[in-house]
């Protein structure tokens, strides 16, 4: 009896894409960008299981990448809790990032 395939969903279907155009596993990186700007709710949470689940499926490396916009209005307090929330997702990321680190590029 033959196996049924299991379908992609629409994201795995552009990683799948990108990688049949010439891109390599090597170059796949995959992120999860929170505001730093107050706590997780239910939906970060489903944004941080597809993305780590992503890179999971792909041996890739995800980045927590901060999208701190306003800088000054962000807290501290907010950049150690998403961290602590993604860890006790059971997550690990590659590189903390900020997007506030390339806005003179």
């Amino acid at each position: 009896m033959k196996e049924a395939q299991k379908s992609l969903n629409f994201l795995e279907q552009i990683v799948e894409d990108d990688l049949a155009n010439g891109y390599t596993k090597d170059q796949l990186r995959f992120r999860f960008p929170p505001e730093p700007n107050g706590y997780l709710h239910i939906g970060h949470c489903k944004a941080i299981c597809i993305s780590f689940g992503l890179g999971e499926k792909y041996n890739a490396p995800v980045n927590l990448r901060f999208d701190d916009t306003n800088p000054a209005k962000e807290e501290q307090e907010y950049v150690d809790a998403i961290k602590e929330d993604v860890a006790w997702l059971g997550y690990q990321w590659d590189k903390v990032c900020f997007s506030s680190d390339y806005f003179q590029e």
